[in-house]
């Protein structure tokens, strides 16, 4: 976590193009999570780890592949019967040899639970053998990275960017993380943030909650219908594959007032708010508050306002977000 803070201090305080140093955070983020591989995919983006995993991220096979397959279900087992895969061979076998490395040092961290599952034959819970083989680890893994990088990178890229643009917002949240070192939080700019103190940051849930609102980073979910249903008229059959436009109800008027309008306090009321992952919401909470503790931010002559937004299935703007980034009068923290 401390890179953030001292990556910025590097760049003298200029321009910033946030989505590099974000995807290189939140990469750091899932390899160290997931395989307990510590990289610094920033300064060595030459490690084959980083390298291997940036090329899953930055394929389009993967896309291309799910995408005819969802079109088209019956080229899965095609695609099996002829030895296709949807990555290549190179990367999976790197996230073999990681998951091996795993298993043979019993790490007992997050990872651990899935390979519990593949030793599980004796646990009552798992019945029938039902247990994970090597390959569906692996393909969990590129789960992790292909889901987690694009996500929670884009949305802290949206979070600052509405910051920058709200001064107002950005300095309510400024002032509250400067308060963190009072009794109430139990908390200095030495030590590092603690799950329970980010927990209490009502106001930096209301910035998250309303910037997901007009960012949702996956436009759409898809969800099969598990009964036969009549609704408004149209009958939907059990099986049928329901495609539910996250993004247009967001800004749908008879929901949200002022819908393009970015509103915090529309989040005051308990309860109201994402039912975002919640390891990615913690990891987004804490680079902002380790970021705004060192840094404000603000719009320049390369900032996009207003904002123009790609139309990929995972959210992002059209260009890249670039904002000043200004130091505040702080000892680094986290460091």
């Amino acid at each position: 976590m401390a890179i953030l803070p001292k990556v910025l201090y590097r760049v003298d305080f200029t321009f910033l193009s946030l989505l590099k140093i974000f995807g290189s955070y939140r990469m750091d983020v899932i390899i160290s999570t997931f395989f307990g591989v510590n990289v610094n995919s920033l300064n060595n983006p030459q490690d084959l780890f980083v390298k291997k995993a940036k090329s899953i991220i930055g394929s389009d096979c993967p896309l291309f592949f799910l995408s005819l397959s969802a079109i088209f279900p019956f080229l899965t087992p095609i695609y099996e019967a002829m030895n296709i895969s949807r990555f290549p061979k190179d990367v999976t076998n790197v996230l073999k040899k990681a998951i091996n490395r795993m298993k043979e040092s019993h790490l007992q961290e997050k990872q651990q639970l899935m390979i519990n599952s593949q030793n599980s034959k004796d646990v009552e819970s798992h019945k029938d053998n039902q247990a994970l083989s090597d390959l569906e680890l692996v393909a969990q893994s590129i789960i992790f990275i292909f889901a987690g990088y694009e996500t929670t990178s884009s949305a802290l890229s949206f979070i600052l960017y509405e910051l920058a643009t709200h001064p107002d917002v950005q300095t309510k949240l400024l002032k509250l993380v400067s308060n963190l070192n009072s009794p109430k939080f139990h908390f200095s700019l030495q030590a590092p943030v603690i799950y329970d103190t980010l927990m209490q940051m009502e106001y930096l849930d209301m910035v998250v909650n309303e910037t997901l609102r007009l960012y949702p980073i996956g436009v759409r979910i898809d969800r099969i219908c598990k009964k036969d249903i009549e609704i408004n008229g149209v009958v939907i059959s059990k099986g049928t594959l329901v495609m539910i436009p996250i993004f247009v109800l967001h800004r749908d008027p008879k929901c949200w007032p002022e819908p393009e309008e970015f509103r915090p306090k529309r989040y005051r009321d308990p309860g109201k708010g994402t039912n975002w992952a919640r390891f990615a919401l913690m990891n987004m909470k804490l680079a902002l508050v380790r970021l705004m503790q060192n840094f404000s931010f603000q719009p320049c002559k390369e900032t996009q306002i207003p904002l123009k937004l790609g139309n990929l299935e995972i959210l992002q703007p059209e260009k890249p977000i670039i904002l000043k980034v200004l130091c505040r009068d702080v000892t680094i923290s986290g460091a």
